[in-house]
């Protein structure tokens, strides 16, 4: 079984999974250590839809299912701009922030650990980002998707505006 922290895995149905945190936890009971395992997990289709979730039992294997199955349930559409965000973010979830910048063709992914894979299933392939605050996966990754969920469509803002789409992005 392949233990690395960012299981890939592109099942039939188009979706793309990456294992950010899977935790051992023990519960000391009377006969001894019980162990149980919790796994976060991103899932997007490469496209601008991605999700996360959180899923806990007792095999491994099943809190990763679980986990997959509330990533796709919890999906959010990502407006971009070609391989970038269309303009600038900082989302915040408690103690734990994320700039999210947008880049220009060809830098590539410049963040770290849950951001980066975030980006890599939603699709964006050329983002700047910064965690702030907190270290906490979970936090993080909820931070991450505040910032994604804040994001300004420029079809919206255009036909708020009255312009064309050309007009507002030049």
């Amino acid at each position: 079984m392949d233990r690395s922290r960012d299981r890939d895995r592109d099942k039939n149905d188009g979706y793309v999974e990456k294992l950010i945190k899977l935790n051992r936890v023990a519960k000391v009971v009377k006969g001894g250590r019980r162990f149980s395992f919790s796994a976060l997990v991103v899932v997007g289709d490469q496209n601008g839809k991605v999700g996360y979730g959180f899923g806990k039992a007792n095999d491994v294997t099943e809190a990763i299912r679980k986990a997959v199955d509330r990533a796709k349930s919890s999906m959010i559409v990502v407006p971009m701009k070609k391989t970038t965000i269309p303009h600038e973010i900082l989302g915040n979830y408690k103690s734990a922030s994320v700039l999210l910048k947008p880049a220009r063709p060809g830098t590539g992914v410049i963040a770290g650990g849950a951001v980066r894979a975030i980006c890599d299933v939603c699709g964006i392939s050329d983002i700047q980002g910064k965690s702030l605050g907190s270290k906490n996966a979970i936090n993080t990754v909820k931070a991450a998707f505040d910032g994604f969920e804040n994001l300004f469509d420029a079809k919206v803002v255009a036909k708020n505006r009255g312009k064309s789409l050309n007009e507002m992005w030049g």
